[in-house]
């Protein structure tokens, strides 16, 4: 497992600091560091507020596996998508970085391509983020308007 991911998780349904407890429990990776869980404002989406962390840790799954498992798992865990863009939702999983890829396909653009705009990825993405962390080589794949100041 030399791999490093990023993943962004939010709730804004139902018993939201469960959800966020249980997907990390489960994400498809060796978690390393778990940031505080942050309340905000629903962007580019209806009410009600969200509860949001990022988590950071080694994964063996290439991107595009470790992509499939997050969505597997936020089915899992009750997340229905019924093709309303945006809607109120159990879990939400992003993967915001993997290792220092660059990659643009149909299904996965990395690094995250408006995780630098969302500051309910970035708040909690700061408290974690060191030069300590394993996440380092990902400086050379974020656009510099992406990394935590």
């Amino acid at each position: 497992m030399r791999d490093v991911a990023i993943v962004a998780l939010g709730s804004n349904l139902g018993d939201r600091e469960y959800h966020l407890r249980r997907a990390i429990h489960e994400l498809p990776m060796r978690v390393v560091r778990v940031s505080a869980f942050l309340e905000t404002e629903p962007v580019d989406a209806p009410p009600p507020m969200f509860l949001n962390a990022v988590a950071i840790g080694y994964t063996s799954l290439g991107p595009h596996l470790l992509l499939a498992a997050l969505l597997d798992l936020e089915k899992r865990l009750g997340r229905k998508r019924r093709g309303v863009k945006n809607e109120p939702r159990i879990i939400d999983l992003d993967l915001i970085a993997y290792n220092a890829m660059r990659i643009r396909t149909p299904t996965l653009t990395l690094p995250h391509p408006r995780a630098h705009e969302r500051e309910f990825v970035m708040k909690p993405l700061r408290t974690i983020w060191s030069a300590a962390t394993p996440v380092a080589a990902l400086d050379a794949a974020a656009p510099a308007a992406a990394l935590p100041r």
